[in-house]
Protein backbone atom coordinates (compact mmCIF):
# COMPACT_ATOMS: atom_id res chain seq x y z
CA UNK A 1 0.00 0.00 0.00
CA UNK A 2 1.40 3.39 -0.99
CA UNK A 3 1.63 6.09 1.64
CA UNK A 4 1.01 9.79 1.14
CA UNK A 5 1.58 12.81 3.33
CA UNK A 6 -1.65 14.12 4.84
CA UNK A 7 -1.80 17.81 4.02
CA UNK A 8 0.74 19.94 5.90
CA UNK A 9 1.03 17.34 8.68
CA UNK A 10 3.85 14.91 9.30
CA UNK A 11 1.44 11.95 9.03
CA UNK A 12 2.24 9.28 6.46
CA UNK A 13 -1.11 7.70 5.68
CA UNK A 14 -2.24 4.83 3.48
CA UNK A 15 -3.76 6.19 0.27
CA UNK A 16 -6.75 3.93 0.88
CA UNK A 17 -8.50 4.32 4.25
CA UNK A 18 -11.30 2.44 5.94
CA UNK A 19 -14.50 4.35 6.67
CA UNK A 20 -16.29 2.88 9.68
CA UNK A 21 -19.77 4.34 9.23
CA UNK A 22 -21.48 0.94 8.98
CA UNK A 23 -19.46 -0.85 11.64
CA UNK A 24 -22.31 -0.63 14.17
CA UNK A 25 -24.19 -3.23 12.09
CA UNK A 26 -21.47 -5.86 12.69
CA UNK A 27 -20.74 -8.10 15.61
CA UNK A 28 -17.46 -7.46 17.41
CA UNK A 29 -16.02 -10.59 15.80
CA UNK A 30 -17.10 -9.48 12.32
CA UNK A 31 -15.66 -6.03 12.90
CA UNK A 32 -12.35 -7.57 13.98
CA UNK A 33 -12.19 -9.49 10.69
CA UNK A 34 -12.70 -6.25 8.77
CA UNK A 35 -9.92 -4.54 10.74
CA UNK A 36 -7.56 -7.46 10.18
CA UNK A 37 -8.29 -7.41 6.46
CA UNK A 38 -7.63 -3.67 6.34
CA UNK A 39 -4.37 -4.00 8.26
CA UNK A 40 -3.17 -6.90 6.13
CA UNK A 41 -3.95 -4.79 3.04
CA UNK A 42 -1.71 -2.00 4.31
CA UNK A 43 -4.39 0.35 5.61
CA UNK A 44 -3.27 2.37 8.64
CA UNK A 45 -6.02 5.03 8.59
CA UNK A 46 -9.54 4.66 10.02
CA UNK A 47 -12.27 7.25 9.54
CA UNK A 48 -15.15 7.78 11.99
CA UNK A 49 -17.81 10.34 12.89
CA UNK A 50 -19.66 10.91 16.14
CA UNK A 51 -23.01 10.36 14.39
CA UNK A 52 -22.16 7.01 12.79
CA UNK A 53 -24.54 4.54 14.33
CA UNK A 54 -25.33 7.12 16.98
CA UNK A 55 -21.82 6.57 18.35
CA UNK A 56 -22.08 2.79 18.23
CA UNK A 57 -19.67 2.48 15.29
CA UNK A 58 -16.86 4.01 17.35
CA UNK A 59 -17.68 1.73 20.29
CA UNK A 60 -17.70 -1.34 18.06
CA UNK A 61 -14.37 -0.31 16.56
CA UNK A 62 -12.65 -0.02 19.94
CA UNK A 63 -13.98 -3.40 21.06
CA UNK A 64 -12.98 -5.06 17.79
CA UNK A 65 -9.51 -3.50 17.86
CA UNK A 66 -8.83 -5.36 21.13
CA UNK A 67 -9.44 -8.64 19.33
CA UNK A 68 -6.67 -7.92 16.83
CA UNK A 69 -2.92 -7.49 17.11
CA UNK A 70 -3.18 -3.94 15.76
CA UNK A 71 -1.59 -1.42 18.13
CA UNK A 72 -3.04 2.05 18.67
CA UNK A 73 0.32 3.69 18.01
CA UNK A 74 0.53 2.03 14.59
CA UNK A 75 -2.75 3.42 13.27
CA UNK A 76 -4.20 6.83 12.55
CA UNK A 77 -7.68 7.62 13.87
CA UNK A 78 -9.84 10.33 12.36
CA UNK A 79 -13.32 11.34 13.43
CA UNK A 80 -15.79 14.03 12.45
CA UNK A 81 -18.18 16.24 14.37
CA UNK A 82 -20.72 19.00 13.89
CA UNK A 83 -23.87 17.19 12.71
CA UNK A 84 -26.67 17.04 15.25
CA UNK A 85 -30.32 16.00 15.02
CA UNK A 86 -31.83 18.45 12.54
CA UNK A 87 -29.05 21.03 12.65
CA UNK A 88 -25.32 21.64 12.48
CA UNK A 89 -23.25 22.87 15.42
CA UNK A 90 -19.70 24.22 15.38
CA UNK A 91 -20.05 25.95 18.76
CA UNK A 92 -17.11 25.63 21.10
CA UNK A 93 -19.25 23.86 23.70
CA UNK A 94 -20.41 21.21 21.25
CA UNK A 95 -16.98 20.66 19.70
CA UNK A 96 -15.38 20.13 23.10
CA UNK A 97 -18.14 17.82 24.34
CA UNK A 98 -18.18 15.87 21.10
CA UNK A 99 -14.45 15.17 21.19
CA UNK A 100 -14.73 13.91 24.78
CA UNK A 101 -17.44 11.51 23.64
CA UNK A 102 -15.40 10.35 20.64
CA UNK A 103 -12.33 9.68 22.77
CA UNK A 104 -14.39 7.74 25.30
CA UNK A 105 -16.05 5.59 22.64
CA UNK A 106 -12.80 4.90 20.82
CA UNK A 107 -11.05 4.30 24.15
CA UNK A 108 -8.09 6.44 23.23
CA UNK A 109 -6.37 9.50 24.70
CA UNK A 110 -6.11 11.37 21.43
CA UNK A 111 -7.39 11.71 17.89
CA UNK A 112 -4.87 12.03 15.12
CA UNK A 113 -7.31 14.06 13.01
CA UNK A 114 -10.61 15.83 13.73
CA UNK A 115 -12.81 17.06 10.85
CA UNK A 116 -15.74 19.48 10.87
CA UNK A 117 -18.36 17.26 9.24
CA UNK A 118 -20.66 19.61 7.29
CA UNK A 119 -20.67 23.42 7.09
CA UNK A 120 -22.58 25.13 9.89
CA UNK A 121 -24.41 28.18 8.50
CA UNK A 122 -24.14 29.78 11.94
CA UNK A 123 -20.43 29.09 12.36
CA UNK A 124 -18.48 31.57 14.43
CA UNK A 125 -14.89 30.86 13.41
CA UNK A 126 -13.54 32.50 16.55
CA UNK A 127 -15.28 29.79 18.61
CA UNK A 128 -13.93 27.05 16.38
CA UNK A 129 -10.44 28.52 16.81
CA UNK A 130 -10.78 28.53 20.59
CA UNK A 131 -11.93 24.91 20.59
CA UNK A 132 -9.12 23.81 18.26
CA UNK A 133 -6.53 25.63 20.39
CA UNK A 134 -7.70 23.92 23.58
CA UNK A 135 -7.95 20.50 21.94
CA UNK A 136 -4.49 20.84 20.42
CA UNK A 137 -2.90 22.23 23.58
CA UNK A 138 -4.30 19.38 25.66
CA UNK A 139 -3.03 16.79 23.19
CA UNK A 140 -6.53 15.44 22.57
CA UNK A 141 -6.42 16.30 18.84
CA UNK A 142 -3.23 16.49 16.81
CA UNK A 143 -4.44 17.62 13.36
CA UNK A 144 -7.58 19.30 12.05
CA UNK A 145 -9.56 19.35 8.83
CA UNK A 146 -12.99 19.73 7.29
CA UNK A 147 -15.51 17.76 5.29
CA UNK A 148 -17.79 18.96 2.48
CA UNK A 149 -16.41 22.51 2.73
CA UNK A 150 -15.95 25.07 -0.05
CA UNK A 151 -12.83 27.22 -0.57
CA UNK A 152 -14.22 30.35 1.05
CA UNK A 153 -15.65 28.42 3.99
CA UNK A 154 -12.14 27.08 4.57
CA UNK A 155 -10.63 30.54 4.10
CA UNK A 156 -13.00 31.96 6.72
CA UNK A 157 -11.85 29.34 9.20
CA UNK A 158 -8.18 29.79 8.31
CA UNK A 159 -8.44 33.51 9.08
CA UNK A 160 -8.83 32.61 12.75
CA UNK A 161 -7.22 29.19 13.16
CA UNK A 162 -3.70 28.62 14.45
CA UNK A 163 -3.63 25.12 12.95
CA UNK A 164 -3.44 23.94 9.36
CA UNK A 165 -6.42 22.39 7.60
CA UNK A 166 -4.91 19.08 6.50
CA UNK A 167 -7.87 17.36 4.82
CA UNK A 168 -11.22 17.97 3.15
CA UNK A 169 -13.49 14.93 2.85
CA UNK A 170 -15.63 15.25 -0.29
CA UNK A 171 -17.96 13.00 -2.26
CA UNK A 172 -16.12 11.96 -5.41
CA UNK A 173 -16.28 8.98 -7.75
CA UNK A 174 -16.31 8.17 -11.45
CA UNK A 175 -20.07 8.80 -11.42
CA UNK A 176 -19.95 11.79 -9.06
CA UNK A 177 -17.19 13.83 -10.64
CA UNK A 178 -18.55 17.39 -10.68
CA UNK A 179 -15.41 18.96 -9.28
CA UNK A 180 -13.43 17.36 -12.10
CA UNK A 181 -16.06 18.07 -14.78
CA UNK A 182 -16.12 21.82 -14.14
CA UNK A 183 -12.39 22.04 -14.69
CA UNK A 184 -12.49 20.07 -17.94
CA UNK A 185 -15.39 22.14 -19.25
CA UNK A 186 -13.98 25.63 -18.58
CA UNK A 187 -15.18 28.18 -21.16
CA UNK A 188 -18.02 26.03 -22.52
CA UNK A 189 -21.80 26.11 -22.17
CA UNK A 190 -22.03 22.38 -21.54
CA UNK A 191 -24.05 21.50 -18.44
CA UNK A 192 -20.95 19.81 -17.03
CA UNK A 193 -19.30 23.25 -16.81
CA UNK A 194 -21.54 24.26 -13.90
CA UNK A 195 -19.30 24.50 -10.86
CA UNK A 196 -21.23 23.35 -7.80
CA UNK A 197 -18.02 23.01 -5.79
CA UNK A 198 -16.40 26.43 -6.37
CA UNK A 199 -13.13 25.04 -7.72
CA UNK A 200 -12.55 23.08 -4.52
CA UNK A 201 -10.31 20.54 -6.27
CA UNK A 202 -7.82 23.16 -7.46
CA UNK A 203 -8.10 25.06 -4.18
CA UNK A 204 -7.14 22.01 -2.14
CA UNK A 205 -4.21 21.26 -4.42
CA UNK A 206 -2.96 24.84 -4.18
CA UNK A 207 -3.19 24.79 -0.39
CA UNK A 208 -1.82 21.28 0.22
CA UNK A 209 -5.11 20.01 1.63
CA UNK A 210 -5.59 16.29 1.08
CA UNK A 211 -8.91 15.42 -0.56
CA UNK A 212 -10.55 12.33 0.93
CA UNK A 213 -13.15 10.99 -1.53
CA UNK A 214 -16.13 9.35 0.17
CA UNK A 215 -18.67 7.04 -1.53
CA UNK A 216 -15.98 6.21 -4.14
CA UNK A 217 -18.11 3.60 -5.98
CA UNK A 218 -21.46 5.36 -5.84
CA UNK A 219 -23.37 7.75 -8.08
CA UNK A 220 -26.94 9.01 -8.28
CA UNK A 221 -28.22 5.47 -8.85
CA UNK A 222 -26.34 3.94 -5.94
CA UNK A 223 -23.33 1.69 -6.49
CA UNK A 224 -22.41 1.91 -10.18
CA UNK A 225 -20.34 -1.28 -10.28
CA UNK A 226 -22.23 -4.09 -12.05
CA UNK A 227 -25.21 -1.76 -12.30
CA UNK A 228 -27.36 -2.27 -15.43
CA UNK A 229 -28.01 1.47 -15.55
CA UNK A 230 -24.35 2.07 -16.43
CA UNK A 231 -23.50 -0.52 -19.12
CA UNK A 232 -20.91 1.55 -21.01
CA UNK A 233 -18.92 2.34 -17.89
CA UNK A 234 -18.97 -1.25 -16.62
CA UNK A 235 -17.97 -2.60 -20.03
CA UNK A 236 -15.01 -0.21 -20.11
CA UNK A 237 -13.96 -1.14 -16.57
CA UNK A 238 -14.08 -4.84 -17.46
CA UNK A 239 -12.08 -4.25 -20.64
CA UNK A 240 -9.35 -2.29 -18.88
CA UNK A 241 -9.28 -4.60 -15.87
CA UNK A 242 -7.89 -7.29 -18.16
CA UNK A 243 -5.21 -4.92 -19.40
CA UNK A 244 -4.07 -4.06 -15.88
CA UNK A 245 -4.43 -7.57 -14.49
CA UNK A 246 -6.96 -6.44 -11.91
CA UNK A 247 -10.76 -6.32 -11.63
CA UNK A 248 -13.38 -3.62 -12.33
CA UNK A 249 -14.02 -2.91 -8.64
CA UNK A 250 -10.37 -2.20 -7.88
CA UNK A 251 -10.07 -0.19 -11.09
CA UNK A 252 -12.80 2.19 -9.89
CA UNK A 253 -10.61 3.03 -6.90
CA UNK A 254 -7.46 3.17 -9.02
CA UNK A 255 -9.18 5.82 -11.17
CA UNK A 256 -9.33 8.13 -8.16
CA UNK A 257 -5.81 7.32 -7.02
CA UNK A 258 -4.43 8.14 -10.49
CA UNK A 259 -5.38 11.80 -10.06
CA UNK A 260 -2.25 13.89 -9.33
CA UNK A 261 -3.94 15.53 -6.33
CA UNK A 262 -2.78 12.49 -4.34
CA UNK A 263 -6.15 11.80 -2.80
CA UNK A 264 -6.87 9.43 0.07
CA UNK A 265 -9.88 7.25 -0.77
CA UNK A 266 -12.27 6.41 2.08
CA UNK A 267 -13.78 2.94 1.64
CA UNK A 268 -17.28 2.36 2.96
CA UNK A 269 -17.48 -1.41 2.74
CA UNK A 270 -17.60 -3.69 5.76
CA UNK A 271 -16.85 -6.79 3.71
CA UNK A 272 -13.30 -8.06 4.45
CA UNK A 273 -12.81 -9.43 0.92
CA UNK A 274 -13.91 -6.16 -0.67
CA UNK A 275 -11.62 -4.20 1.63
CA UNK A 276 -8.69 -6.28 0.38
CA UNK A 277 -9.83 -6.03 -3.24
CA UNK A 278 -10.34 -2.26 -3.21
CA UNK A 279 -7.01 -1.81 -1.44
CA UNK A 280 -5.23 -3.64 -4.25
CA UNK A 281 -5.91 -0.55 -6.37
CA UNK A 282 -2.87 1.03 -4.77
CA UNK A 283 -0.70 -1.16 -7.01
CA UNK A 284 -2.45 -0.07 -10.23
CA UNK A 285 -1.22 2.94 -12.18
CA UNK A 286 -3.59 3.96 -14.98
CA UNK A 287 -2.23 5.43 -18.17
CA UNK A 288 -3.58 8.84 -19.07
CA UNK A 289 -5.62 7.70 -22.08
CA UNK A 290 -7.24 4.93 -20.04
CA UNK A 291 -8.16 7.35 -17.24
CA UNK A 292 -9.92 9.51 -19.81
CA UNK A 293 -11.55 6.48 -21.45
CA UNK A 294 -13.17 5.58 -18.13
CA UNK A 295 -14.17 9.22 -17.61
CA UNK A 296 -15.88 9.37 -21.01
CA UNK A 297 -17.57 6.00 -20.49
CA UNK A 298 -19.20 7.47 -17.38
CA UNK A 299 -21.03 9.95 -19.62
CA UNK A 300 -18.63 12.86 -19.40
CA UNK A 301 -18.09 14.55 -22.79
CA UNK A 302 -14.88 16.32 -23.66
CA UNK A 303 -15.16 19.77 -25.30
Amino acid sequence: MKKIKLGHSDLQVSEVALGCMRMDKLTVEEAAKVLNSASESGINFYDHADIYGGGESEKKFSKALKQTDIKREDIILQSKTGIRSGFYDFSKVHLMESVEGILNRLETDYLDVLLLHRPDALVEPEEVAEAFDELHRSGKVRQFGVSNHSPYQIELLKKHLNQNIVANQLQLSIMHSGMIDAGVQVNTKDSHSIDHDRAILDYCRLNDITIQPWSPVQGQNGVFLNNDKHPELNDKLKELADKYDTNPDALAIAWLLRHPAQMQVILGTMNPDRVANYSSASAVSLEREDWYAIYRAAGNPLP
